[in-house]
């Protein structure tokens, strides 16, 4: 690789770490797992440079990176929480039921979504991006991911207004 490349490689780091590293927190709500995902990402940039840099979009690539990153890590996570709950599952002791007492915070709420939707709101509203960014970043189109933003932020409200009754009705008020 050239010096120029190198130098290139560096700036586009030094610029976009941060944002892509937000991005994997956002999307996996995992704060430890957010910058080791952005590093493999970039590590992956780096690896195809020069197609990265004759991009239309380099940014855009690199979040789609993340994002199929992040997607792989969720699944890999699910099928590993299938397992366990399979194994423990063969025991005869009776499973307690979740703790429905427990507070929602957006980051749960946001876990709850689809990755697609998800996706779609932390790109749209926490990192500001425009619809047309966000659909060059998930390699979707804009009308999808408006469709997508539009019915997760409405999930996100009606997951969180549940919150909100489960707090009124917990506290004796109505």
């Amino acid at each position: 690789m050239t010096d120029d490349a190198s130098e290139e490689f560096h700036d586009f780091f030094d610029r976009h770490y941060a944002e892509l590293a937000r991005l994997a927190h956002l999307l996996t709500g995992e704060a430890d797992a957010a910058d080791d995902l952005a590093a493999d990402a970039l590590v992956a940039l780096w690896d195809r440079w020069d197609r990265v840099r004759a991009a239309e979009h380099p940014v855009a690539y690199a979040r789609g990176v993340v994002a199929n990153m992040a997607r792989s890590r969720i699944r890999g996570a699910v099928r590993e929480r299938r397992r366990v709950a399979l194994f423990w599952s063969r025991r005869q002791e009776p499973a307690e039921g979740p703790d429905m007492a427990a507070v929602l915070d957006v980051r749960q709420a946001l876990r709850r979504l689809p990755f697609r939707k998800r996706a779609c709101v932390v790109l749209r509203h926490a990192l500001d991006l425009s619809e047309k960014d966000t659909a060059l970043a998930l390699g979707i189109s804009v009308g999808t991911v408006k469709s997508q933003t539009s019915k997760g932020m409405a999930e996100l409200e009606r997951l969180l207004g549940d919150r909100t009754a489960l707090e009124t009705a917990g506290s004796g008020r109505r």
